[in-house]
């Protein structure tokens, strides 16, 4: 058929659709298919198409007959049409009517792939495609999401679309950050288009334009200018003013004009900008670009500005329109459907091809976008850094003190003498150190660390630092190198030659001393917080989208519930039609399209939780620093991945709240008289010929640690009397053992069934044995990995550590193949079998991406000691600390108190009359063990400066009463009410109704009637009932001294046949049983494939539930929202673990009445 004839034919074809065609067509029409605009029956020469998209050039075909050639002409058909650049893909009419959700998915999966050589221009209804010649082109203006709320794509998804295209170079141009520009150095390395680094800035008075980094000094001038606008103004915001334009060197200006650019601004930044002003042209495809463009160009020749053409990127595919509407309502707080003019009136801002750009750009502003980029020759990976130098004493280098402070801490270290072995490494670090130029980074941690030692701070290095003797003679780190096998080369490698990581905990409550100390020694300029990127997940993407969408704040409650953690995207129809929503309504579809684009996306920078970024040189001219939103604190605007990438220093400074608890309990026990103990008397007994020792490894063995560091949770008090940890390195594997890498490599079975029979352990090779032998012939530890690979396969170290972080990243990143052959054919040389080296791979491969540092473990082991003995030996002090350290670990301080008093500890409840903030130990006089008296942090609600001042006044007299109380601690009626609810009046008062009447009544007392005594006569209130003292208990403190809520509804319970915590303990394996409890943890680990874990307590202990997936999806609200959880279910008891395989829950909250429990879930 000739094109001419085509035409009507077309049009006859359009009248006499199917119904699979119409439709199709009400989905695909006025760009409905997020944004992308098809028509339907057009011809193509002598082809009639059912639905083209022309950008990017797509055709959709419908079979049923409605083609003008046969059948068997389709190949032929399509062969012609996808050598003319179309893409083509085709579907049964069935498919459309019945699976339309799929049908649309494909063709969005489709529009998103590459694009054929020769993309077509835009063109007519009707009219026959063409084929125009390629340009070349680079986009200057382009936002990503790190435009936090304003660009819908990563620097990737920009970079990898402009390679397809044939862009030449891309600028990433985000507005006054350069938050995403080392992401989008990867993303030029990998796409091999060239990344131009820029901004957009908006001035105070309305002046847009666009920073183009030419040369070094460019790129130092706009870090300075970036931080002098933001640290100008509140977190997450910035004011420029035009001054800060000033300073220029090194920088390439687009103006971005208003449709009548100003002819003021254009002279001033003619005089600023000379030879490095353009004006942007960016047009859209509105209704008055020609009339924008003649304007334009007519002004640039008037003022003599040259103009370029760029985009004002904001996606990197028109399918992102939605997306990017959606961010645009959320940053302006408002709903999609009221955004209007806010919105962008089409879906161009996208990265165009690059005829479409041609038909609506003159050519000599696509060229000149070229001449740009080659003027910005600055690239981003030749900064340089350099280390502080001024910790080096005069007259010293910094590797001489280094070597000095070393050895000095060595001879403490090993007061009988350094062995030779220890000065051989010692030797061997310091060369490596002093090659990498890093002796100045080691000298700074340590003097954090003195600083910190100095004021009494406690602090101790982990992670891959352990692995260094320099750090143990330095005192950063704890781990006896004699108690561990060390591979110095997981932490440093000439081969990786990448910047070391030294993480150092601090006391949690104390660690702020540290840092205003970094800050006072180098100076907010020279020193700043890394950045955290804080991305969206499923949660806060629901809220966000949800209330774009105009979703009030209920529904958004309840579809937030249908998205827990590691959601199920089979069963989630079905949640949504648990909780009354349509799963196929149009805003629930779109919500949960939306939702998904959205998870992952970054949404604002925040601080880290303690990386310090330190520079001998002003920061700023490295990556621009911000105002973090806590006072007297900065944040570069690069995370920990952007450090690695830059080959940045950074020391972490981290809280550990376990810290804080030992060093509590120490100075309670100080205190209170009963010993006075220090760190190094705790570790000495760790010793087999200790008794105090062995009664802590007992407690251990028995699964007695609530509160304890580390192996606390009910998955770690499972497996402790599996693995009866007997000494340190025992507790250095249980502390590795239940982690997500031996679990997926399935390496924990294998080495608890060893532990039972040792002697029969049989090696694969006498090589092998030393690297095993400390885990029974299981690798169990990333350091193992690394060993295997040199010892069995012939890596050098600096191999080996690339093999680990390798297996680390390959599921996000793939690229294990290189490191599979090299290992197995190294093996091979070494004459292994090739099934034994294939098998040892994958094993090792299973479980890489999660495993766990033995020098990590080995770090967090000691402290793991230190909080078992003193639970063991003193666990009032302990409980007590623990209380005073909240919040910390994965038990509330109801279940901390419990778990006392469970030891034979009293526990005083809040009282006016002795109570301080902090709880406190009392002697108890028929107990070894002191009593603990709760401390006023225990109400809720409860100012701390009221607690203090009731504390101040009660040293010059004992309170007579209420009145006298309220006079002279000069508390408000808020603070007094908190304590008569959490009955801490009582001495004063009687019990809680008179001390509530009393408050009421209380007048707070000008200074002229300070000593008038109170004339109201006492009225008689009967005291509460055993119910409700239970019930105003938890409500104010969260816990009750009184019977558990359980002891109360035990009848009810009973005629329910449900039996205690303690029952349940002397039930036979396998026996069917009914149990209840209150929830106080949920936990579903990603290892655990869909099974959830519920901590249940009553009146006598707690007890375990595990929960198949099966059964969370089909009872799932009651599992996510009962407060009393009844089970039926199975008793399984293996090793002395038991645990209630649930078969039904039971909500049994409504016999709690309005009691006030809160578990902690997902920790």
């Amino acid at each position: 058929m000739q094109p001419r004839r085509s035409i009507p034919r077309a049009r006859q074809l359009r009248v006499a659709s199917t119904d699979a065609e119409q439709t199709l067509w009400r989905r695909l029409r006025n760009r409905q298919l997020c944004g992308y605009k098809f028509r339907r029956q057009v011809p193509i020469t002598a082809y009639i198409v059912d639905f083209l998209c022309l950008d990017p050039p797509l055709i959709v075909e419908l079979d049923g007959g409605q083609h003008l050639e046969h059948a068997l002409q389709d190949d032929q058909r399509a062969h012609f049409l996808e050598a003319n650049g179309y893409r083509v893909i085709r579907f049964w009419n069935d498919v459309v009517l019945t699976r339309m959700d799929e049908v649309l998915a494909e063709i969005l999966r489709q529009l998103e792939l590459h694009p054929h050589p020769n993309p077509l221009p835009p063109a007519g209804e009707g009219e026959m495609a063409q084929t125009t010649h390629r340009i070349a082109y680079a986009e200057l203006h382009c936002l990503s999401n790190f435009s936090f709320l304003r660009g819908a794509s990563s620097a990737l998804e920009l970079f990898e679309r402009a390679a397809r295209l044939g862009y030449r170079a891309l600028a990433i141009t985000d507005e006054c950050s350069l938050a995403g520009i080392v992401r989008a150095l990867e993303a030029s390395r990998q796409t091999g288009v060239a990344l131009i680094v820029g901004c957009e800035v908006r001035g105070e008075d309305g002046l847009r334009v666009v920073l183009l980094v030419e040369n070094q000094i460019g790129y130092q001038n706009l870090c300075a200018l970036i931080t002098r606008a933001r640290r100008r103004a509140i977190k997450g915001r910035y004011r420029l003013q035009r001054e800060d334009l000033l300073v220029n060197g090194g920088l390439l200006c687009l103006w971005l004009a208003d449709a009548e650019p100003s002819p003021v601004d254009a002279h001033w930044l003619r005089e600023h900008f000379e030879g490095r002003l353009w004006l942007a042209v960016e047009l859209h495809r509105g209704a008055r670009d020609a009339k924008r463009l003649a304007q334009q160009l007519a002004f640039c020749a008037e003022h003599a500005i040259p103009a370029v053409a760029s985009g004002d990127v904001h996606m990197h595919a028109r399918s992102r329109r939605c997306l990017q509407d959606t961010l645009t309502a959320i940053r302006h707080r408002t709903r999609i459907h009221e955004a209007g003019a806010l919105l962008f009136p089409n879906g161009e801002r996208h990265l165009r091809n690059l005829d479409a750009l041609a038909a609506i750009h003159p050519r000599a502003l696509l060229d000149e976008t070229l001449r740009i980029a080659g003027r910005c020759r600055f690239k981003l990976d030749s900064l340089s850094y350099r280390y502080p130098q001024e910790l080096v004493p005069e007259g010293e280098t910094p590797i001489s003190h280094l070597r000095a402070l070393t050895h000095a801490g060595a001879s403490l270290r090993w007061r009988e003498g350094v062995p030779d072995s220890a000065r051989a490494q010692i030797e061997h670090e310091l060369h490596l150190i002093e090659k990498l130029n890093y002796e100045a980074f080691f000298l700074t941690v340590h003097d954090i660390v003195r600083f910190a030692r100095s004021r009494d701070i406690l602090c101790q290095g982990r992670g891959s630092s352990a692995n260094s003797i320099v750090c143990y003679c330095l005192h950063v780190t704890e781990v006896d190198p004699r108690r561990v096998s060390m591979l110095f080369e997981r932490f440093i490698s000439a081969e990786r030659d990448e910047p070391p990581d030294i993480d150092v905990d601090f006391e949690h409550e104390r660690r702020e001393e540290v840092i205003q100390y970094i800050y006072a020694k180098y100076g907010r300029e020279r020193a700043a917080l890394a950045a955290t990127v804080i991305a969206y997940r499923n949660r806060s993407a629901l809220r966000d989208v949800g209330k774009a969408l105009g979703l009030d704040a209920d529904q958004i409650e309840e579809l937030s519930r249908c998205l827990g953690p590691y959601e199920d995207n089979a069963v989630l129809g079905e949640r949504l039609r648990e909780r009354g929503f349509d799963p196929d309504a149009a805003v629930i579809r779109q919500l949960i399209a939306l939702v998904r684009q959205l998870i992952g996306m970054p949404r604002h920078l925040s601080q880290h939780v303690g990386g310090f970024v330190i520079s001998g040189e002003p920061l700023a001219s490295l990556v621009p620093i911000e105002n973090a939103a806590m006072p007297e604190r900065s944040i570069i605007q690069w995370d920990k991945d952007d450090l690695e990438t830059m080959r940045l220093l950074k020391v972490d400074c981290l809280a550990l709240g376990m810290l804080t608890c030992i060093r509590k309990c120490l100075h309670l026990l100080r205190d209170s008289g009963r010993r006075d103990l220090t760190l190094a008397d705790i570790a000495a007994t760790d010793r087999a010929d200790d008794a105090s020792a062995r009664q802590t490894y007992d407690m251990i063995c028995r699964a007695d640690t609530i509160g304890v560091f580390q192996i606390e949770s009910r998955a770690q008090m499972a497996m402790l009397p599996r693995l009866k940890p007997r000494c340190y390195y025992d507790l250095v594997i249980q502390v590795a053992i239940v982690r997500p890498g031996p679990i997926q490599g399935d390496m924990v079975h294998p080495y608890l069934l060893r532990r039972k029979n040792p002697d029969a352990v049989v090696y694969p090779s006498a090589e092998l044995e030393p690297v095993l032998k400390r885990t029974l012939g299981v690798p169990l530890f990333q350091e193992q990995v690394m060993q295997l690979a040199i010892t069995a396969a012939g890596f050098s170290p600096g191999e080996a550590d690339e093999l680990r972080r390798g297996m680390a990243a390959w599921k996000r990143r793939g690229g294990i193949e290189y490191f599979h052959e090299r290992f197995v054919s190294g093996m091979l040389r070494k004459n292994y079998p090739l099934e034994f080296a294939e098998a040892l791979f994958n094993q090792l491969r299973g479980f890489g991406s999660y495993g766990f540092p033995e020098s990590h473990a080995a770090s967090f082991a000691l402290i793991t000691w230190f909080s078992c003995w003193l639970k063991c030996h003193e666990p009032a002090a302990f409980a007590c600390a623990l209380l005073n350290s909240q919040p910390l670990g994965f038990y509330a301080p109801s279940q901390i108190i419990q778990d006392a008093r469970r030891h034979g500890i009293t526990v005083h409840p809040v009282d006016v009359r002795s109570s301080t903030w902090d709880s406190l130990l009392e002697p108890c006089a028929h107990d070894a063990q002191p009593a603990i008296r709760l401390g006023f942090r225990e109400i809720r609600g409860m100012p701390q400066a009221a607690a203090d001042a009731i504390v101040q006044a009660r040293t010059q007299a004992a309170f007579r009463d209420v009145e006298d109380l309220a006079r002279r601690a000069q508390l408000d009626r808020h603070a007094l009410a908190r304590l008569a609810e959490a009955d801490a009046l009582r001495g004063l008062s009687g019990h809680r109704h008179r001390a509530s009447w009393q408050v009421a009544g209380v007048e707070k007392q000008l200074p002229l009637l300070a000593d008038a005594a109170s004339m109201e006569e006492a009225v008689r209130l009967r005291p509460p009932s055993a119910r409700e003292t239970m019930l105003a208990d938890y409500a104010s403190t969260g816990f009750s001294l009184g019977p558990h809520p359980l002891a109360l509804v035990r009848a009810q319970l009973k005629a329910r046949r449900c039996i205690s915590a303690r029952e349940l303990a002397g039930s036979e394996h396998s026996r069917p049983v009914r149990v209840a409890g209150l929830v106080t943890l949920r936990q579903r680990p990603q290892t655990a494939g869909g099974v959830t874990f519920v901590t249940l307590e009553d009146e006598s202990g707690l007890f375990n539930v595990v929960v198949w997936q099966a059964i969370a999806e089909r009872q799932r609200r009651i599992l996510l929202e009962a407060r009393l959880l009844g089970v039926h279910g199975r008793l399984e008891c293996v090793d002395g673990v038991q645990h209630v395989i649930a078969e039904r829950l039971l909500d049994h909250s409504a016999l709690l009445d309005e009691l006030d429990t809160r578990s902690r879930d997902f920790r």
